[in-house]
């Protein structure tokens, strides 16, 4: 049998508690809180900070800008110019994209 002690909170605090505490009881709640808090703290999250995600787009944007790099100079290199207006947009995104990257 585990010791039991009583922990005195604020009224407001402990209706948040009631309010999103489910099936469990105020114990159990708060030790899940607890507990997940630790994790979060430890490294283990199950989602990526701010500062991941900004890496992660910009990884993204520069694998775009390579892709579309290597499908304009391909076309160049076979001797194929487009005759609508498709390089010439191309040739803006991969402007657009260039300047995105090196703003950050």
């Amino acid at each position: 049998m585990t010791e039991k002690r009583m922990l005195i909170v604020d009224a407001e605090t402990a209706l948040k508690i009631d309010e999103n505490r489910g099936d469990m009881n105020r114990s159990e709640f708060l030790d899940f809180l607890i507990d997940s808090q630790l994790k979060e703290n430890s490294g283990n999250q199950d989602y990526v900070n701010k500062e991941e995600f900004h890496q992660f787009a910009e990884g993204m944007k520069e694998l775009l800008r390579n892709f579309l790099e290597f499908f304009l100079s391909y076309g160049l290199e076979l001797g194929k110019r487009p005759e609508d207006k498709t390089f010439e947009e191309l040739s803006q995104k991969l402007q657009a994209l260039g300047n995105s990257g090196k703003k950050g």
